[in-house]
């Protein structure tokens, strides 16, 4: 079976065409809109929506050419429905109808923070149910046990900020660039760790829950600090980036590890933007056992993607598929799935 992927839940415009029989892909596209909303420090939604209607059938018409590919050949289309913002979801879910009803085939609804979880699978098919994640992204932070395709347990989350929102506000701050996670790995390879060292907010906690907001207002008060003393030159910025980073992925590693105990799981799957972190995948290899693996997809497919809900589709292909009704779902539980 070919299954089309179409992923618009916030700012990347993601296709991708999966050949589940031979589990090949065919070819992917991704559109990131990044550098149009670095203009105002963060994603405008009515911006990204009109620009997934620009990139959509584009992005599909020259992919489809250049791999001398039919239309006709696609048997089913796999859409991110939920979670994320209301209008580029919209788009995308209209998009994949129409193209649906035009072919006469199935589409399937895929959970965005789902397609990341099992994403991990694609690239590691020694990988087996369950095991734990950690799902980390602009708009998720969450600890999550995987039993299988659909059937998901969170038993930790963010109670506040993500941690990639936090990347991006912290950015913000120290004046670089959207989005924030690459900028501030780049920028703090040049930090030093000195005596500058931010809270690390729940990290003693019983729970598996994780709070970013504190240590973002720490930042916030470092850097009115060091700007009331004329004194926020490269290095400083370096020097808080570092530490925020440091104390970020401290809580993310404390409490993945605490987790994995907790559920006497030894496998721990990492996903999500902030996932392609290189300080982050290190510090888990520090931090984890001989008896203890992890796994994360390919770099380029931390963020968000098509292939990913292309994989998810072929993952659940024995769901019944949805019709051509266009509905969509901003905020939709993780474990709602399991009601299924």
């Amino acid at each position: 079976m070919i299954i089309l992927g179409i992923e618009t839940s916030c700012d990347e415009t993601g296709i991708a065409l999966y050949d589940r029989k031979n589990k090949k892909i065919i070819f992917e596209a991704l559109y990131s809109q990044a550098d149009q909303h670095s203009l105002y420090g963060g994603v405008v939604p009515e911006l990204a929506a009109r620009d997934h209607v620009n990139r959509l059938l584009p992005l599909l018409k020259r992919k489809i050419s250049s791999n001398k590919f039919k239309l006709k050949d696609i048997d089913a289309i796999a859409y991110t429905k939920g979670p994320g913002l209301r209008g580029p979801l919209m788009v995308g879910t209209a998009f994949s109808k129409a193209l649906a009803f035009s072919l006469d085939i199935p589409t399937f609804p895929i959970h965005h923070m789902e397609a990341h979880l099992i994403m991990a699978k694609f690239d590691a098919p020694k990988l087996t149910y369950p095991f734990i994640s950690l799902l980390v992204s602009g708009g998720h932070s969450l600890l999550a046990k995987v039993k299988s395709p659909g059937n998901y347990q969170i038993i930790g989350e963010s109670i506040d900020d993500a941690v990639g929102e936090a990347f991006d506000k912290t950015a913000k701050l120290l004046g670089l660039k959207y989005p924030g996670g690459p900028e501030i790995e780049r920028v703090s390879k040049q930090g030093n760790l000195t005596q500058l060292i931010f809270p690390r907010p729940m990290l003693k906690s019983k729970n598996l829950n994780f709070s970013f907001s504190g240590l973002k207002t720490a930042v916030l008060y470092e850097v009115r600090r060091q700007q009331e003393a004329d004194s926020l030159d490269q290095q400083k910025v370096a020097d808080i980036a570092l530490a925020f980073q440091d104390a970020a992925i401290e809580c993310l590693v404390e409490k993945s590890i605490k987790a994995m105990y907790q559920e006497e799981c030894n496998q721990l799957v990492l996903s999500g933007g902030v996932a392609a972190n290189l300080s982050l995948r290190n510090s888990f290899k520090n931090k984890l056992t001989e008896s203890q693996s992890i796994f994360y997809p390919d770099m380029s497919h931390c963020t968000d993607n098509g292939v990913m809900i292309a994989f998810a589709g072929a993952e659940k292909l024995h769901f019944q598929n949805e019709g051509h009704k266009i509905e969509v779902n901003p905020r939709w539980s993780l474990e709602a799935l399991n009601e299924r």
